[in-house]
């Protein structure tokens, strides 16, 4: 049963379309009994500018009553309910750490907009502002669509728990500045990597001017092109001295760079788990590694973190503690200028050098080069191999050229 009626009209036929006043129209709705009380439970909403608004939003929740599909949506803000939803996430246990980290950022980006909105006064028209919003602020593109996913879950879990009944994610669009066909042209689009001849000189940097464990760990990284987390996980289980063969089965994760405070997660993706076949110098250069670090664990051996890593600090506060990636950055840092090359590169960039140097051999396909370096698809890897290829591509169109004009 539905009642349509004015709240706060004084005007004589209050009940009327006669009314002077301005006043709003309202309804109310039988939505059942309360089961703690037994007491009969109304809905009621006002502010329709007219009797047959009201009276049309009022039939629709009657038919919803009637259909088994009335949702009552709960008063509660987005600042709560995300908070809610991050512990029922990572709670899953389908997620890494560092992801959670990650959506906990990008829920802080939406903060400003929502946090004290009830999430059933978020509308369609308020979410896509926030977007436009964030992108007026200058956050790239990539920023953006991250925020926008983790709202999209969030919004998309309230109507599964039927906090609200419509998502306003639904429909969004992420803006994006269209580029220019000029400046496309003028984007770099390979990212950086070495020449051959400029990773022959930082590992003989590294060997010759370089700290306790830096050749080791650069000579790793450039020869099998591990990422610098996986590389910090390594154990020496995982190290096949007969077969040759390095297996990657986690990774590295120390967001404080606390020594100590380190954790061992999943591989990044099913095709990270992987093992490889690595050349007998790096194997040669990890049995002298090996060799060395029993000299340290016998010195410390009261203190010494003998938890099996391969890449370990040797000091006696830290001893057998894993390397950690800003200090491998770091030292990479230092070698590249004291070996007078680009300062901008990083140990991934030794991922992308690996790649153009297997891809310049001409014998190794793009499927091999992926497999290798634990990716299932990879638009970087890609444009690497794409653009060491190239010339490639250009003489076999030659060579094509020259059999059809001898025909």
């Amino acid at each position: 049963m539905a009642y349509v009626y004015k709240p706060h009209c004084k005007c004589p036929g209050m009940q009327t379309k006669k009314c002077s006043c301005g006043a709003s129209w309202s309804y109310m709705v039988n939505v059942g009994i309360d089961p703690q009380t037994g007491r009969r439970k109304q809905k009621k909403k006002g502010g329709f500018n007219s009797k047959s608004d009201a009276e049309t939003a009022a039939s629709i929740m009657v038919a919803e009553l009637s259909q088994g599909t009335y949702i009552e949506e709960k008063n509660i803000s987005f600042e709560k309910f995300a908070v809610e939803w991050l512990i029922g996430y990572q709670g899953t246990g389908k997620v890494k750490i560092s992801t959670v980290r990650l959506r906990q950022h990008e829920i802080s980006r939406l903060m400003p907009y929502f946090s004290k909105l009830k999430m059933r006064d978020i509308t369609k028209k308020r979410y896509q502002d926030a977007l436009h919003d964030l992108k007026a602020s200058g956050y790239a593109d990539n920023t953006i669509d991250g925020v926008h996913r983790t709202g999209r879950m969030i919004f998309k879990r309230a109507v599964e728990l039927e906090v609200i009944k419509n998502d306003p994610t639904e429909y969004s669009i992420v803006p994006k500045i269209q580029k220019t066909v000029v400046k496309l042209e003028q984007e770099v689009e390979v990212p950086k990597y070495m020449e051959g001849g400029e990773l022959k000189r930082f590992l003989r940097t590294a060997e010759e001017s370089g700290l306790d464990g830096d050749y080791a760990i650069f000579l790793t990284l450039a020869y099998t092109g591990l990422r610098a987390g996986e590389l910090c996980a390594l154990k020496w289980r995982d190290i096949d001295f007969t077969k040759h063969t390095i297996s990657i089965t986690k990774t590295y994760y120390n967001p404080k760079n606390n020594i100590k405070e380190y954790q061992l997660l999943p591989p990044k993706t099913k095709t990270s788990k992987r093992t490889i076949d690595v050349d007998e110098i790096v194997i040669s250069e990890l049995e002298k590694l090996r060799a060395e670090q029993k000299t340290v664990k016998m010195r410390y051996r009261k203190s010494y973190h003998d938890h099996d890593f391969v890449f370990v600090k040797t000091d006696e506060e830290n001893a057998g503690y894993p390397e950690y990636i800003k200090q491998i950055e770091n030292r990479m840092a230092r070698l590249l200028k004291i070996s007078g090359l680009n300062p901008k590169l990083t140990p991934h960039s030794l991922r992308h050098t690996h790649t153009s140097l297997l891809a310049a051999h001409g014998d190794v396909s793009l499927e091999t080069i992926m497999a290798r370096l634990g990716h299932k698809d990879d638009d970087t890897t890609k444009s690497v191999y794409l653009h060491v290829t190239k010339p490639k591509k250009k003489e076999a169109s030659h060579k094509f050229g020259e059999l059809m004009r001898s025909l």
